[in-house]
């Protein structure tokens, strides 16, 4: 056990970040772990599909490209690099690691975690991982490891691993992991937590915008941290960007992790300097019993093509072509056929492009030819026979195949977990001796509201912060408020039957709401209004990232005293 704080940062928030970050992080300031993480849902199914053109493949290649450059720089001020870039195949990233430090002669251990991978025993899937916890990349660093290697672990693993093995945390120190749950989700996404992405970033310099830095947290003995940034490095870190952070892709006021349940509604954020947010007050639970399980499988073929309707009767115009792909398309139509009219268009416009609204229309089958020549066939076959203006954005091609995320759920025992030290020792990762049912919290009490008073018709985004995001076909849309009076009346305001009113996406669907008093914030889960998950491109926005700036821009009757 030590009393001195550790100072843990991010270089990467997807597969595809900024690839000089991890540079950036190593020569900013003073950090002792960073951590990146390259592994989102439908990561998993482009890891997949690599793995099926190349057994040896599977893993993030851009991190070994980002290590080229750093490795040794890390080595010699000592910092320690945690990533999950192993993706389907952490022992051949380790084995890479290993090549190129022996190439360049930098003598770093190379530690993996495995037993995540699952795909056997899900038949159909081109994969299937449990998501692991953070004691198997303690284990690893406890043994002297430099550089640690995951496949699917949570993405706060990558924290929670690194502070367990710096201050001695025992699997039973529910309080102290769920604070470092907590950090390591502010610092999963990258920029995200020091104003990237961020709802009010019109009322800040611009210039402090381009390139925001990377977040660091301070993880203190007790579990409580500092959220905050290398000096001198764009963006910003507030209460706000913590706020908006903390509320992506969470659902209700329990955060469940395969080591700790972590209680959102007890997390405490305050300023304490510029761009400095402490987070205190975390309450830890025992882990649900089960381990979530990430399936990615095909779910058939898919294609589109996207008509331009320009200038006068734009309805009339997307009715005759709908008629008509119908009819053309009556023999062996798709078995799932989707029509979306975006009236992007404008009267009396000044340029052809602002004049046109676009229809798109998206089809799924599992045979390949009903999605490929039949509508390419029908879609051109228009051209001359049509609605005035008749043209299409590209022309259809034959198809193209698209995945489809599931999640299960396995006991603990069903995974073997294990670390694979640098000398290649072999530890198995006991799963939890206790585990508590994730039971919904009670709701708790709201706010008085505000008292009558002369409202205005404006944007609900005058006194509201959103956030989105997706899981599997869910959506979360977390709402918050930056003043007491703000949330009186957000509180009481948007109510799920509200929240429909605005979202008409949401209306037939179920839609829970889940007060966070502390924040200030609500959280909504909307299920299933993303189909089969990203990949499956169920709707216009598939991961649904500007959800919550839609829901930002309805009006809605807001008290004047908030204006």
């Amino acid at each position: 056990m030590t009393d001195k704080p550790l100072r843990i940062g991010n270089f990467s928030g997807f597969y595809g970040d900024r690839s000089d970050a991890l540079r950036e992080m190593l020569t900013g300031g003073a950090v002792d772990v960073l951590t990146g993480d390259y592994l989102a849902e439908l990561t998993m199914l482009i890891l997949a599909r690599d793995r099926l053109k190349d057994p040896s493949a599977g893993y993030a290649r851009t991190f070994l490209r980002q290590l080229e450059d750093t490795l040794g720089l890390a080595h010699e001020k000592g910092v320690r690099i945690v990533t999950n870039a192993g993706g389907l195949n952490p022992a051949g990233l380790a084995d890479a690691i290993r090549e190129l430090a022996g190439r360049l002669d930098i003598p770093v251990r190379v530690a993996h975690v495995e037993g995540d991978d699952l795909t056997a025993r899900h038949p159909g899937s081109l994969a299937a991982h449990a998501y692991l916890g953070g004691f198997g990349i303690a284990e690893c660093l406890r043994a002297g490891a430099d550089v640690v290697v995951t496949g699917r672990v949570t993405d706060a693993a990558l924290v929670t691993g690194p502070a367990a093995a710096h201050f001695g945390w025992k699997p039973t120190e529910y309080d102290r992991l769920a604070g470092a749950i907590v950090a390591g989700h502010v610092l999963e996404c990258g920029a995200q937590a020091t104003g990237g992405n961020y709802a009010f970033f019109a009322e800040r310099d611009p210039r402090h915008l381009r390139r925001p830095g990377f977040p660091l947290a301070e993880i203190h003995p007790d579990g409580s941290g500092v959220i905050t940034k290398h000096p001198g490095t764009g963006g910003f870190v507030d209460v706000g960007t913590v706020t908006a952070q903390l509320l992506y892709e969470t659902g209700g006021a329990r955060y469940a992790g395969p080591d700790v349940t972590a209680r959102l509604d007890t997390v405490r954020l305050s300023q304490d300097g510029p761009d400095r947010v402490r987070i205190e007050g975390v309450r830890g639970e025992a882990p649900p019993p089960t381990l979530k399980v990430g399936r990615n499988r095909l779910g058939g073929f898919r294609n589109e093509v996207v008509f331009v309707l320009t200038g006068l009767d734009i309805e009339a115009k997307a009715a005759l072509v709908r008629e008509q792909m119908g009819d053309a398309l009556a023999a062996s139509p798709p078995a799932d056929v989707r029509w979306d009219l975006a009236r992007t268009d404008r009267p009396d416009a000044d340029t052809e492009e602002t004049a046109g609204a676009l229809l798109r229309l998206v089809v799924r089958d599992a045979d390949q030819q009903k999605v490929g020549r039949v509508l390419s066939g029908a879609a051109i076959e228009l051209a001359l026979a049509s609605y005035p203006g008749f043209h299409v954005v590209a022309p259809p091609g034959k198809g193209s195949p698209y995945g489809v995320f599931e999640d299960v759920y396995v006991p603990h025992g069903d995974v073997d977990h294990v670390a694979v030290l640098h000398d290649g020792r072999r530890i198995t990762v006991d799963p939890p001796q206790d585990t508590a049912a994730l039971d919904a919290v009670p709701p708790p009490a709201l706010p008085e509201p505000l008292p009558p008073g002369p409202t205005t018709r404006a944007p609900l985004g005058r006194v509201a912060g959103a956030r989105s995001g997706d899981k599997g076909g869910n959506a979360n849309v977390g709402v918050w408020a930056r003043t007491d009076d703000a949330w009186r009346w957000l509180a009481h305001e948007l109510t799920v039957e509200r929240f429909r009113e605005l979202i008409p996406e949401a209306r037939d669907l179920p839609v829970t709401r889940h007060p966070l008093p502390n924040l200030r914030a609500l959280n909504f889960v909307v299920e299933g209004i993303l189909g089969e998950g990203v990949a499956a491109q169920a709707r216009f926005d598939p991961q649904a990232k500007a959800l919550g700036e839609w829901l930002r821009s309805r009006h809605a009757d807001i008290p004047e005293v908030l204006l």
